[in-house]
């Protein structure tokens, strides 16, 4: 198994095959979906109300819902373990492919 992304994954978008197969179980991409847009939620309100201290919540809100998807559904280790940032990319790429329709919601 590669150490580093680069030696597995050379663009994205090799990479972004790979993450949509860890996140093949239904319950599991809707509680990253609930996540990410619960995510986007409390930046809004942090920004918007100047309520700085909400956005130390962030990680908890995303990485939470997402976690709990792997764990107990998925039941695998999440890809952002091993691949933090495209794994941050691709919750965002497969928030809009579902909400465009490329993916089942």
């Amino acid at each position: 198994m590669a150490t580093d992304t680069a030696e597995r994954f050379r663009s994205f978008a090799e990479f972004y095959p790979y993450y949509l197969q860890e996140h093949s179980n239904a319950t599991c991409r809707r509680l990253h979906y609930v996540g990410s847009l619960l995510v986007l939620t409390i930046l809004a309100y942090a920004v918007i109300g100047g309520h700085w201290a909400w956005l130390f919540a962030l990680p908890f809100a995303g990485y939470g819902f997402a976690w709990v998807g792997h764990f107990v559904f998925e039941k695998n280790r999440p890809a952002t373990f091993q691949y933090p940032l495209w794994s941050f990319m691709g919750d965002w790429v497969m928030l809009k492919d579902a909400f465009t329709g490329r993916i089942r919601f």
